[in-house]
């Protein structure tokens, strides 16, 4: 009788059988003619692959990931991504929430290894939810002079100006969630930053409780808002030295880089929760490119 060969420790029965796990031949994957290890348990004589554990298993179009991820943290929209690809707008959409998800798993792994930060910048960026009677709002922490992305929030928030009561009639009161959202992010980021750390952001009222509750030995450095240039729509500053050029000139790349945020266009966010998976797959993107 032969002897099996050797079975790589990490193997283990789906069905969570502590049996004896052997070698049952292999088999090539269609779509990428990879070739692929076979194993079954003696215990319940389930047949499984090295495959099985793989995040992307059971998908037809792996191959689609990794040019996707780039598309989508590129400028693409979904619906141009699927025709250029010549792929449906289903499986794209399909690809999007599952890249999104890992995404946002390995940004947070990703900042938990890095050195804490010594000196961060926040603030909001305003975007839109398939309206502009629907604002949202985007709060962001990054790094000073890396600018690495720390940690992000997206919120809803009631209109403001001359589309306030047009939106009132139209879809009721909107909820304003920008504080739970800058509080669950501040939160996240005590982990992130050291403690006596500098803080800078504009002269927002509404961040100097928030930032003295979860970070009291940090400095706050609050700035003056100034005036907008047309390079960036408005995150960058006209002339002059920006003190929160670090976080500003990240959003402006966010405007050009995220589908969903570029302005004076039809491509808008639907659902806030897709616009959380489109960040944190550019967050993902925009860190390794960085680092």
């Amino acid at each position: 009788m032969s002897v099996p060969a050797l079975i790589p420790e990490s193997t283990k029965c789906p069905s969570g059988c502590r049996a004896k796990i052997v070698r049952r031949g292999r088999f090539v994957r269609a779509r990428d003619r990879r070739s692929l290890q076979r194993f079954e348990c003696r215990g319940c004589h389930r047949s499984f692959s090295e495959a099985t554990f793989d995040p992307c298993f059971n998908q037809k179009k792996r191959d689609l990931n990794p040019l996707l991820f780039r598309l989508f943290t590129g400028g693409y929209s979904q619906r141009r991504a699927a025709l250029d690809l010549g792929v449906s707008r289903t499986t794209v959409v399909r690809k999007f929430i599952f890249l999104g998800q890992a995404a946002l798993i390995a940004f947070k792994k990703f900042n938990l290894v890095k050195p804490r930060a010594k000196c961060w910048e926040f603030d909001d960026l305003e975007t839109l939810e398939h309206s502009k009677y629907k604002p949202l709002s985007v709060i962001q922490a990054v790094e000073f002079k890396t600018r690495r992305i720390l940690g992000f929030r997206v919120a809803s928030m009631p209109p403001k100006g001359i589309t306030a009561k047009a939106a009132s009639r139209k879809y009721g009161r909107r909820k304003d969630e920008r504080s739970q959202a800058r509080k669950a992010l501040f939160e996240e980021l005590q982990s992130l930053v050291q403690p006596d750390a500098t803080i800078r952001s504009d002269e927002n009222p509404y961040y100097m409780k928030d930032v003295g509750k979860y970070f009291p030995r940090a400095r706050h450095d609050r700035i003056r808002g100034r005036r907008g240039c047309v390079t960036g729509q408005g995150e960058l500053k006209r002339g002059g030295f920006d003190p929160i050029f670090s976080l500003n000139h990240t959003f402006a790349m966010e405007r050009a880089n995220i589908s969903r945020l570029v302005r004076r266009t039809w491509c808008t966010t639907k659902l806030k929760e897709r616009l959380t998976l489109h960040l944190a797959l550019y967050a993902v993107r925009h860190n390794q490119d960085l680092i």
